[in-house]
């Protein structure tokens, strides 16, 4: 099916662009894609693409989006597929897997978290540095692809060091505040209980989510270079006297979403 896919794509690709061979793809989270509606040469919905399913969540348009950002070729995802959806894990993978097959080198990967760290607030922005997998899944679970990666990946430099330092000099260069730290991933949808949040903080995250993870052992399986960066949407439960809702994580992406776009923009001429 892969080999379908990246087909299709390449034909249509062909079609609307001439000879565009995307570079960097960019996995665009909850309130963060506003960067697909301002750069795009050409669009197609997922519903459209054979293999892919539909986004059902807001904030999650469900394109596929190509452009030329800063004289690099991109292709976006204007929102991603969650394992909460329902999709099975191979599923919310499967545009990754697409993308490598398209000729993507780097990645970024972005989304929307709560922040588990006290000293994070809403909107900050925040690079990744490393991850917890605690969704209870692996998406490398059953026959290996050897072509395209081995079976036993090593995992101690997913988020590339190199685009780390790159993100934090773009960030100083221009003025935007970044923190950094660990990703958690869960399964959600529901959020994280205060007790859960504690435990959280013992094991050394920063913040947390319910996205990314999953591809980012993909692309690192692959030999995508990577880069993660979070916008803190909201503090996790028992933080701060709050309760979390989905309206308030889009409203804090939006208020991030300038800080945002440039700072991705800025990373993309750099790299």
């Amino acid at each position: 099916m892969l080999q379908i896919t990246v087909d299709f794509l390449r034909k249509e690709i062909s079609k609307n662009l001439g000879k565009f061979v995307p570079e960097i793809g960019i996995v665009l989270g909850s309130g963060l894609g506003e960067l697909a509606d301002e750069y795009c040469d050409y669009s197609i919905s997922y519903s459209e693409i054979p293999g892919f399913e539909v986004s059902t969540i807001s904030g999650h348009k469900g394109r596929l989006v190509f452009a030329k950002i800063n004289g690099k070729n991109v292709v976006m995802m204007q929102g991603r597929f969650h394992y909460y959806e329902g999709y099975p894990i191979q599923k919310v993978v499967y545009p990754i897997k697409v993308m490598k097959g398209l000729g993507v080198k780097t990645l970024i990967l972005t989304n929307a978290a709560g922040g588990v760290n006290p000293a994070f607030n809403p909107s900050d922005l925040m690079v990744i540095t490393d991850h917890i997998n605690l969704m209870g899944i692996n998406p490398l679970v059953g026959m290996n692809d050897d072509e395209m990666g081995e079976r036993f990946p090593d995992m101690s430099e997913a988020y590339s060091p190199e685009l780390v330092e790159l993100a934090r000099k773009t960030a100083s260069k221009i003025g935007v505040d970044l923190q950094e730290g660990v990703y958690a991933a869960l399964s959600g949808p529901s959020y994280e209980t205060p007790a859960e949040v504690r435990m959280l903080r013992t094991l050394g995250a920063d913040a947390v989510g319910m996205s990314t993870v999953p591809e980012a052992i993909i692309a690192s399986w692959a030999k995508l270079k990577l880069i993660g960066i979070s916008c803190i949407c909201n503090s996790a439960a028992g933080i701060r006297n709050v309760t979390l809702s989905h309206e308030d994580v889009i409203n804090a992406a939006n208020t991030a979403k300038q800080r945002f776009k440039q700072l991705v923009t800025e990373i993309i001429k750099n790299l």
